[in-house]
């Protein structure tokens, strides 16, 4: 995993919060001149981190679209491991996967008790904004804007990805989660990692 901060990280990080970017992009968003930018996405490459799609752009030469590899999504935080993936299987054979399923809803439900509690009375772009932050220690890189009085959250890293590979219900639990914490709120899931998507996205919206 990529620590110490660097040109590479940033690159890393951009490609995870859009997606997709070409060399020119990444140039200009890292102020960095495009050799020097290719030279990076080429040791990147080499290392399994990131990967390219040729876009013909009719005359001329081809654009090369690039966007992270699973092992470069593997590079940010994820704090469920193959150990958490192990144990699940455990309880699977040992109880039948609807009883393992009934548990892990168990977890979910007291994980939203503990969020509602953490998030307070206040007002909701104040619990809002302690939502994100909370999701943020997790590992998440989660962030927030409003969109006309709707609040668009975004999570650039699953930090359940293995555990949502093997257990796709969790992301359903988790969306339940969101909406017990925010009891007097509406929230929608705009888009999904898990659905091949570069983030996790929820419209939060108040209850008239």
């Amino acid at each position: 995993m990529i620590t110490e901060h660097s040109t590479k990280q940033d690159m890393l990080l951009y490609l995870l919060k859009q997606g997709q970017a070409t060399a020119q992009d990444l140039a200009k968003e890292l102020t960095i001149s495009p050799q020097a930018t290719r030279r990076h996405l080429k040791d990147l490459q080499a290392e399994g981190l990131v990967v390219f799609q040729s876009v013909s752009g009719g005359m001329g030469r081809p654009q090369y679209i690039y966007q992270l590899s699973p092992k470069g999504r593997e590079q940010f935080p994820n704090q469920y491991d193959q150990f958490v993936i192990s144990f699940l299987d455990t309880l699977v054979h040992n109880l039948g996967y609807d009883q393992a399923s009934a548990i892990l809803e168990q977890h979910w439900q007291r994980k939203s008790l503990e969020y509602r509690a953490q998030l307070g009375n206040g007002s909701l772009p104040d619990r809002v904004a302690k939502l994100v932050e909370l999701r943020r220690q997790e590992g998440y890189m989660a962030e927030f804007h409003v969109d006309d009085g709707k609040f668009i959250l975004t999570e650039h890293n699953c930090a359940i990805a293995q555990v949502a590979n093997s257990f796709p219900t969790v992301c359903g639990h988790e969306l339940e989660m969101f909406e017990t914490a925010l009891s007097d709120c509406q929230v929608e899931r705009t888009h999904w990692i898990n659905d091949g998507e570069h983030r996790c996205g929820y419209l939060i919206s108040a209850i008239s």
